[in-house]
């Protein structure tokens, strides 16, 4: 069985794994040595730091080799390395790369990378970066598979209430204050940045929040508050993330040749 490479750990690239995961495709997640996913309860990349992580059942674990990674993958389970460049290293053995990163930069991202490269989001152009985009705004195009063109712009603007993203007002060490799935009243301190306080916009439950101690930069998102106060949706895959997930799904089952070694037995 051959491997299906996803850059990027965070809870949109989180989906995409589950979905082909449970398709019964052998996945590996690649990312950084200290990754900042806002929704860490539903992201892979929590394993770098917690060694092994569980998300709807499925277990990722931080694997030191590539060796292990493969050992890893032949027992059911979702191995993450550090490795940015990861795709380097399999290059004799990876059919599928899908860039799940959504780094808001010019991709690095190639078509040379692989037999079939999938971008997720904006910034990909067809033909240049990837084979296929899949679309990741909400609307009637979200899941949707591009063979040629590029996925929508992005706007830089969250979907629903604005006021639900937490932004860092500072350079410096995040403290935080609260956990995942906390409720918290209107006003209420959440975390600070170097002395400077991030209250909570209105009363919710803590969708998402970095890690204690992290280390972030002046805007960026901290948190993420959800005023429906639903506290198991904190600790559920999106329906964005699942959407997302099903459109690489297609774009795999569209090549034939793809299709064939993935779902190969040997």
């Amino acid at each position: 069985m051959s491997w299906v490479l996803i850059r990027g750990g965070g809870d949109l690239a989180t989906g995409v794994a589950i979905r082909l995961h449970r398709a019964g495709l052998r996945v590996v997640v690649s990312e950084l040595g200290h990754p900042l996913a806002v929704r860490r309860a539903v992201s892979f990349s929590e394993a770098i730091y917690e060694r092994e992580w569980t998300v709807e059942g499925i277990t990722a674990v931080r694997a030191e080799s590539l060796r292990d990674a493969h050992d890893l993958g032949t027992r059911g389970l979702v191995p993450v390395l550090v490795a940015p460049a990861l795709v380097s290293f399999f290059s004799q053995r990876l059919d599928v790369v899908v860039d799940a990163r959504l780094t808001k930069r010019p991709p690095d991202t190639e078509t040379s990378m692989a037999p079939l490269v999938v971008g997720l989001g904006p910034g990909f152009v067809v033909g240049q970066h990837c084979h296929a985009v899949v679309e990741t705004k909400r609307g009637h195009t979200l899941g949707r598979v591009a063979w040629a063109g590029t996925a929508l712009p992005d706007t830089a603007t969250p979907d629903g209430d604005p006021r639900r993203v937490l932004r860092s007002p500072a350079d410096g060490t995040l403290v935080t204050r609260h956990d995942i799935g906390d409720e918290v009243e209107e006003g209420s301190a959440v975390a600070s940045v170097d002395g400077h306080v991030v209250v909570s916009p209105f009363r919710g439950i803590l969708r998402g929040l970095l890690r204690n101690g992290a280390l972030v930069s002046r805007g960026v998102k901290i948190g993420d508050i959800d005023n429906r106060c639903t506290r198991a949706d904190c600790f559920l895959v999106s329906d964005k993330a699942l959407a997302v997930g099903g459109g690489v799904l297609e774009a795999l089952l569209t090549r034939p040749a793809i299709r064939a070694r993935l779902w190969s037995p040997c």
